[in-house]
């Protein structure tokens, strides 16, 4: 008898943890900010804009930034 609710227990827990798993907005992200302020043209598959935007709104050195940008290039 006690089976039904601690299945529903269960499934309200689920529901309420998902509930909070919305992707964040740009809104909220320090980095997004920095580059549509700074980049208001930027093209992400322009590698040097992108390499441009990482040394500048993540703080990175041309090195790990051309690094990070051939990646998402390929994505």
């Amino acid at each position: 008898m006690r089976r039904p609710k601690l299945v529903a227990a269960v499934g309200l827990a689920m529901m309420l943890s998902m509930g909070a798993c919305s992707p964040d907005s740009a809104s909220n992200d320090p980095v997004a900010r920095c580059v549509a302020r700074n980049f208001p043209s930027h093209d992400p598959g322009n590698r040097e804009q992108c390499i441009a935007a990482c040394i500048k709104c993540e703080n990175g050195v041309t090195t790990t930034c051309a690094t990070a940008c051939s990646l998402k290039a390929r994505r």
